[in-house]
């Protein structure tokens, strides 16, 4: 078959109300709206894909959680999603990006969205629209806010861990964010974080870890020096949640290219793609190995979260390097998830979900990784490290401490033992199941 080589105007476009623009000299040409177009639909289609990701937090969560508090789960999930769209509307959004900024901290006010209809020569061409740019970047900070979620279940109450989600979301995230994607000093220092293993996961398990030490294990857990296994009620939504975050993080990852109007951009994207597959799945087949030579057996949720762990490795640089170099990172992230989720265990710090290992250890890893690769130093990116750690964590404990002290962040002995379904909500997610 012949290629055919036909041009807009060939093909009767240029009669077009639209595409007319491009006939007026002193209008945008086809040059500048294109890129607009793609980027815009590329932030839409991959915020789409991280937005899907709060099911996946929500089903492995519910997973690995007992019967009894599933209810809560799946509660806790949509409020934090719901709360940080209405925070980062309200100052989150601008507080990150603040325009011109290279500074620590800038107070931001309300997203105002593009004109309805705006025009071409009204447009700001030279990026994206407003309204997907806001999408795409408030699905990273309700995926922060899940890490904690999960972490801290069954034995925290509502309300003061939506209070905490408010602070999060509001404020801490898009205050640390800024430093590096508004513009701020780390950024002009030189730090690498292509999408996201410190400014959101690390940061998502700094807050998680903090408020694991507040609130304490859960009542059984550590007894007579033993850790006492407490499985999830549900390995079949576990491993369905994995699945949904794995395909989620394919907008993670790829929209964080942040451009699609060149050949270039569409061949990264795919590039990334590619890359965090490989990660994932190097993470997910070596914590499958070690977990069958260390226990004589595989263990399936260290399996799920050593591809988590291979996902949040590669995010910090899921461009530059080669199939090889993604599985390799991601299997690192594996191996870390199998070693430190008893290590937690030996501190008697109680993370139900290993959202710890997964999203704080492997996140630093996968910035570390970066030098391998990408373009930066490694002093730079413990700087950064450490930076987003000093504040998050000091910044958490001081807001889980207060949320203590008002109003009491868990709940009674016997509301835990009987469940949060009940206590919390007075209703249960299997209510069939109940004995008599």
């Amino acid at each position: 078959m012949r290629k055919l080589k036909l041009s807009l105007a060939t093909l009767g476009f240029a009669a077009l109300p639209g595409l007319a623009l491009a006939q007026d000299a002193a209008a945008p040409g086809f040059d500048e709206i294109g890129p607009y177009i793609m980027t815009t639909l590329l932030f839409c289609m991959a915020g789409f894909l991280v937005f899907f990701m709060a099911a996946g937090f929500a089903m492995l969560e519910g997973g690995l959680v007992r019967s009894k508090n599933v209810t809560m789960q799946m509660t806790k999930n949509i409020a934090l999603y719901s709360i940080a769209a209405i925070m980062y509307w309200l100052v989150g959004f601008n507080t990150m990006y603040p325009g011109e900024f290279n500074g620590f901290f800038s107070l931001g006010g309300q997203t105002v969205l593009d004109a309805v209809g705006v025009s071409a020569a009204d447009a700001a061409l030279d990026y994206a629209s407003v309204g997907s740019d806001f999408f795409f970047q408030l699905v990273f900070v309700a995926a922060t806010a899940s890490i904690v979620s999960g972490a801290l279940a069954e034995r925290i109450k509502l309300w003061p861990f939506l209070a905490f989600v408010v602070v999060l979301t509001g404020f801490m995230y898009p205050i640390s964010g800024s430093w590096q994607w508004g513009g701020g000093w780390l950024s002009e220092m030189g730090f690498s974080d292509f999408a996201g293993s410190t400014v959101v996961h690390s940061v998502g398990g700094w807050a998680a870890l903090a408020g694991a030490i507040v609130l304490g294990p859960r009542l059984g857990k550590y007894k007579d020096g033993r850790v006492n296994p407490m499985p999830g009620s549900n390995l079949a939504l576990a491993t369905l949640g994995t699945f949904i975050l794995w395909l989620g993080w394919f907008g993670f990852n790829g929209g964080s290219q942040l451009a699609m109007g060149t050949v270039g951009d569409v061949s990264d994207v795919s590039r990334i793609f590619a890359n965090t597959n490989m990660a994932a799945a190097a993470g997910a087949v070596t914590a499958l190995i070690l977990t069958q030579v260390m226990y004589k057996k595989v263990d399936l949720t260290m399996v799920l979260n050593g591809a988590l762990a291979g996902l949040v490795s590669i995010t910090a640089e899921p461009l530059a390097p080669t199939l090889f170099g993604a599985l390799w990172i991601g299997a690192v992230g594996g191996v870390i998830v199998v070693f430190t989720v008893p290590m937690l265990d030996k501190f008697k710090i109680d993370d139900v979900v290993g959202a710890i290992p997964v999203h704080l250890l492997a996140g630093i890893w996968g910035t570390i990784a970066v030098i391998f690769y990408g373009d930066a130093s490694l002093v730079t990116q413990l700087t950064g490290i450490i930076a987003y750690g000093v504040f998050t964590f000091v910044a958490s404990l001081i807001v889980w401490f207060i949320l203590k002290a008002t109003m009491g962040i868990r709940v009674s002995e016997e509301d835990e033992i009987n469940g949060l379904d009940m206590s919390e909500l007075g209703m249960e997610a299997y209510p069939e199941f109940k004995a008599g």
